[in-house]
This record gives structure tokens, sequence and C-alpha cells, in this order.
């Protein structure tokens, strides 16, 4: 007899997580491996975020808080939404959890039913299909290939749509691609979702500072203000300032929205780390030369990686939008064998392949609903990305035909 839910039978572990934790295995065990598998910036939180955070714990605020949010943060989160994307919210409208990725749960647990539908496009990020299910939907997966920019056409949109269907997920600039919807490309979307009154959409806007010249981020609600009463949009600290260990994400929609997801945090973790909302307030209040300085950083690492991979025959390598991630394609390499006599039957082989014989850990693309690709981040070191440039050119040279 099973005491596990039939619910947790259709669940997958996290992709992304368990390739990490193999590369930690093999490091103990004495290998050299080059960890590119998880998206975290390999910097430091700014000082005055973290002194931030000191100055919290001597100031005694370690107690619980709201369970959403402190009226500190929460205004610290609308004067955010009002500078950068020209939206207004009242306190009530804002929600404070641990991690976006909490946010994100919660609206769908407070708000989903056996048989309701979630449109997810992909590639996705790995928890977005699992997160539906968990809360009693169904995801519906939308392929966007290749070739056309891993981006949901108005078509697909519109195909997708069913009278069952709730959310629309968007994320934008995009976990595993990179890539990012222009005004144009954005609004031809929510054309489609005016004519639907019944889809709510859910806009993880967790990269918007992370984008790149010639790139200009926006986000639905911005986009179509007649969304705005349909819309929670979702943003957070980890990734513009890296501060992906203080758990601190975000989001703004309809006030019964909001309320509805406070009474599932209610019931589940409470509120989050009070030092760190004091934390993530500095974050948003305070100087932004940091978020400024790593989009530098990492526009170069982009460029270096992203030339690195299409000099390697056999992987075509798009250039990102935004993120600080690429996902390139090795569909010229399916069917090749390596030195090893491990067949390249599917991109999670060529990542296993690519960790065992290389020591380069990476994300395969099936993790993120399109194959076959794979995912790397290049939020790491110059000198370690340039060493696993040099491996995965070297292990693809070694391949042959079966």
């Amino acid at each position: 007899m099973t005491l596990l839910s039939k619910t947790l039978s259709r669940v997958k572990p996290s992709p992304t997580i368990a390739m990490t934790a193999r590369a930690a295995e093999l490091r103990a065990a004495g290998r050299d491996v080059i960890g590119l598998s998880a998206g975290e910036p390999d910097f430091d939180t700014p000082a005055h975020i973290r002194t931030a955070g000191i100055a919290a714990i001597e100031a005694g605020h370690t107690r619980y808080t709201a369970v959403d949010g402190t009226p500190e943060l929460k205004q610290a989160i609308r004067d955010k939404f009002a500078r950068d994307n020209g939206l207004d919210y009242r306190p009530e409208q804002v929600s404070v959890g641990s991690g976006g990725k909490q946010v994100l749960y919660n609206a769908l647990m407070a708000t989903l039913d056996p048989g309701d539908e979630v449109i997810v496009p992909a590639p996705y990020w790995v928890s977005y299909p699992d997160m539906v299910t968990l809360a009693g939907g169904t995801p519906v997966i939308v392929e966007c290939g290749i070739e056309t920019g891993f981006k949901l056409s108005a078509q697909a949109l519109e195909a997708a749509i069913t009278p069952a269907t709730r959310w629309f997920v968007f994320n934008s600039p995009s976990n595993p691609t990179g890539a990012g919807y222009s005004h144009v490309e954005l609004k031809a979307l929510t054309d489609v979702l005016l004519r639907h009154p019944h889809v709510r959409v859910m806009s993880d806007d967790i990269y918007e500072h992370i984008a790149y010249p010639g790139f200009r981020f926006c986000t639905p609600a911005q986009v179509e203000p007649a969304l705005y009463d349909r819309t929670l949009t979702v943003n957070g600290v980890s990734k513009a300032y890296a501060m992906t260990g203080w758990r601190i994400g975000y989001g703004a929609g309809p006030a019964d929205l909001i309320a509805a997801m406070r009474k599932i945090q209610s019931q589940s973790t409470s509120n989050p780390c009070s030092i760190s909302q004091w934390a993530a307030r500095a974050a948003l209040d305070g100087p932004q030369d940091s978020v400024t300085g790593a989009m530098a950083l990492f526009r170069r690492r982009r460029d270096m990686v992203v030339a690195r991979l299409n000099a390697i025959p056999g992987i075509t390598c798009p250039v990102p939008e935004g993120a600080f991630y690429v996902y390139p394609s090795i569909d010229a390499l399916i069917g090749c064998q390596t030195p090893g006599g491990r067949m390249i039957d599917s991109d999670e082989a060529f990542a296993n392949a690519l960790l065992e014989e290389a020591g380069v850990a990476v994300v395969f693309g099936a993790a993120f609903g399109l194959s076959p690709h794979f995912r790397i981040s290049y939020a790491a070191a110059d000198d370690a990305l340039e060493e696993a440039c040099t491996r995965i050119a070297a292990f693809c040279a070694a391949l042959t035909r079966a």
C-alpha cells in the first residue's frame, strides 16, 4: 500500500536541481566539473542590501510580519511598479512570498479546479507544468520552436484557448531561452486575450532587468491596460540583485485574487523571512547601479558563449534578448556516439554524456518541453565559461555517427 497521493505521481522532480546535485556528487568524488545548470548570479548580493539585512537583525526585525509582506516592502514594490512599468497598485493588490515560485503557486492553488486548463508555451521554466498539476489543473503545452525565435504567435495562442482555459502563463525574457517579446509581439497576444475574458494572465517578469540593447522590456498589463484586472504580474529580487538565497518574490493583481493567495499562504508558510523583506526593500528603493553593472557583465558573457557555441559544428545557438541563458539546438548531433560508447539519441543523453565524459553540467531541453536542445546558464565566472565551451567543442568533435 502506498501512502503517497496520485497527484504526486504525476509530478517530476526539478531537472535543474537534479543536474546540479549530480554535478555536486561528481565534485565530491574528486571529478573536475563545471556547473552551468543553475540559474544563479555568481557574484554577491550588493553591499547596501546586505547592510540592510544586518541592520534589520540589529533593529529586532526578527518577528512575524503580515502574512504576505510588510507595509514598507509593499510600498517599495508599489513604487517599483509605478516607476518601471507605469502600473498603479493599492497595498491590498500586492503579495510577497518566499520567492517568485511561491507567488505563482499560490495563485494557481487559489484558482484551479480539476478540469481547468493553463496554457504554457514551451520551452518553459521547468516548474510551470508541475505547479499546475499540483494545483489540480491541466497544463496545455504549446511548442514554440527555434524557427519562431521560441516565441508564441497570436494564432497559436488563439488555437490553444478553450472554454476550460483559466490562465495563460507568460515569461519574458524567458527561462530557458532568453527570448524576449517586443511591444508589437506582446500586443498581438494581448489582442487575442481581449477576445477571451475568462482567461487570466500570469506574467513572470523575474528577468525584467536583464534585457540587452535592442530589446525593450514590457509586460502585459502595461501593453494592454484593459487586461489590468485580469493580470497577475510577478517579479522578485533574486536575479537582478543576486539575492537567490534571500527568497523574496512578489506579485500584484486584482485584490480578490491577492486575498485568495493570502489565504493559501496563511495556511502554508505564513510570512516570508522578515530580515529578507527589509533587504528586498533596500534593493528596490536603493541605488540601481549594481543592476547596470551586472547587465554589462552578462552581455559580455552572452556574446562570448554564443560565438563559441556557434563555432561548433552541429550546434546552433540563437542570440538571447535577455536573461542569462542560451538554448542551443543539437538536432544535427542526434544519432551520434561518444568515445565512451554512449548513444546520443536525445538531448537528455547528450547532457548526461557531457557531464560524465567532459565534466560540464547543463540541463537537457526535454526538461523545458522542447527538444533537441540544452540550456546553459552563463551566470558563471568568465574562466569557467571559457573552459566549458572548450570542453563542449572537444566533446562534440569526438562524436561519431553510429
